[in-house]
């Protein structure tokens, strides 16, 4: 797992990038594929009074990445806000990937038979004459089935078929 560390209008002292550290090394027990972690550290200062936001970015195989924001006056409390938040997620995701319910699959009584070789039987269509495309159309809408097979003007086997969004397509 990578983990970067970014201080942004603020000194990276090594307590504070070992107390990330730490914090970040306790998502590891989730197991979860966490390809890399991007800590933010901020110093804000609004209407006189200092505060420090955190910004976890993890990044997870196969889910999109988990984005956490926190503000506190302190750093330190910050970041572990922002942990126990992580935290959360993380084993939510875990509990919902871990915890499924197998159904059970009711047992379906079958009869033997005995299928001989695999026989073709030739048909012929009912309309052996050829027809054109509008007729066919025409015979499709009339009789209300989701396909027709017909010879065409150029006796070529076509498929006319209903779509899905009540339209018409030919092969």
């Amino acid at each position: 797992m990578n983990l970067s560390i970014v201080g942004k209008q603020l000194e990276l002292t090594d307590s504070i990038k070992g107390h990330i550290q730490g914090a970040v090394d306790t998502l590891k027990k989730y197991n979860l594929d966490i390809i890399s972690t991007k800590c933010i550290l901020s110093a804000d200062e609004k209407n006189g009074k200092k505060g420090f936001s955190v910004e976890f970015a993890i990044n997870l195989a196969h889910m999109n990445t988990v984005v956490i924001k926190q503000k506190d006056k302190d750093v330190y409390a910050a970041i572990d806000l922002a942990i126990d938040r992580a935290q959360k997620v993380l084993r939510r995701h875990h509990d919902k990937v871990t915890s499924f319910k197998q159904k059970e699959v009711p047992e379906v009584e079958t009869e033997e038979v005995e299928y001989s070789e695999d026989e073709i039987v030739p048909m012929r269509l009912e309309s052996y004459k050829p027809i054109d495309v509008d007729d066919a159309l025409a015979e499709l809408k009339e009789n209300g089935q989701q396909f027709m097979i017909f010879h065409d003007k150029e006796d070529k086997v076509r498929v006319l078929y209903k779509r899905s969004d009540a339209k018409f397509g030919l092969y």
